[in-house]
């Protein structure tokens, strides 16, 4: 072992354990969506949550909105997504604080309304955080 990989590998470790109470952290502001979401890998690992209202959020980050396969999205969502909205973890964030007025000003239609009916009232950076973290 060089003396290089002697001094990285304890810094790295030390990483390590300082990041996991954060992840653990946001693994926690993610039970709030648990209830109608779940995060499972392709696999069918369950990583966290059991919810079937909403779609399977693994992968979300990145992807274009409305089009989990299988999933029966609404038109506001769809359409949000055909329009170029791509989930990163700052709209991400902003649209779990209110669903209907996040895709009402992205579409720039005040009659669009989201099927998402529930709004984050704190913690909505950290869900988003626990999302990208799972890909």
């Amino acid at each position: 072992m060089t003396k290089t990989t002697k001094t990285l590998l304890p810094a790295a470790a030390a990483l390590a354990l300082l990041a996991a109470p954060a992840l653990a952290q946001d693994e926690s502001s993610f039970r709030q969506c648990q209830s109608c979401h779940q995060v499972t890998a392709p696999d069918g690992t369950n990583i966290v949550g059991r919810g079937r209202t909403g779609p399977n959020l693994y992968g979300i980050i990145g992807r274009q909105a409305g089009t989990v396969e299988g999933f029966d999205y609404g038109d506001g969502l769809v359409a949000a997504g055909e329009a170029g909205l791509v989930w990163t973890e700052e709209n991400l964030a902003a649209y779990i604080t209110n669903p209907t007025d996040y895709i009402q000003e992205f579409l720039g239609d005040d009659s669009t309304r989201s099927r998402m009916s529930f709004r984050a009232r704190s913690g909505q950076a950290e869900v988003a955080a626990f999302l990208a973290s799972v890909q």
